[in-house]
């Protein structure tokens, strides 16, 4: 599990690297003003990065388990984690409703 921890860490990495160049990149591509030989050029240059550099290949994992699924956006830590740290009092501010 701590691998994949790592590998995500990694690829976040690299998407903070490249944000920047890979928007500029991609606004060029989208221009439709510019000519057509910047625009093959600036798509060469965008497929030339990493594909880690995306955003699309990042994924959300919990901080403590390396859990994938069910991971809350707030908190960044899995459903089961955030029940466990809750039920705990861990956690200020949150705790178990009852009704």
């Amino acid at each position: 599990m701590k691998k994949l921890i790592e590998r995500d860490k990694k690829r976040r990495d690299l998407v903070a690297l490249y944000e920047k160049k890979r928007l500029f990149l991609k606004g060029i591509v989208a221009n439709n003003n510019l000519a057509l030989s910047v625009r093959w050029k600036a798509g060469l240059e965008l497929s030339d990065l990493p594909k880690n550099s995306s955003k699309t290949r990042v994924k959300n994992r919990c901080i403590l388990t390396g859990r994938s699924r069910a991971v809350d956006k707030n908190f960044k830590i899995s459903r089961v984690c955030l029940r466990e740290l809750a039920g705990s009092g861990s956690i200020p501010g949150l705790r178990k409703s009852s009704w």
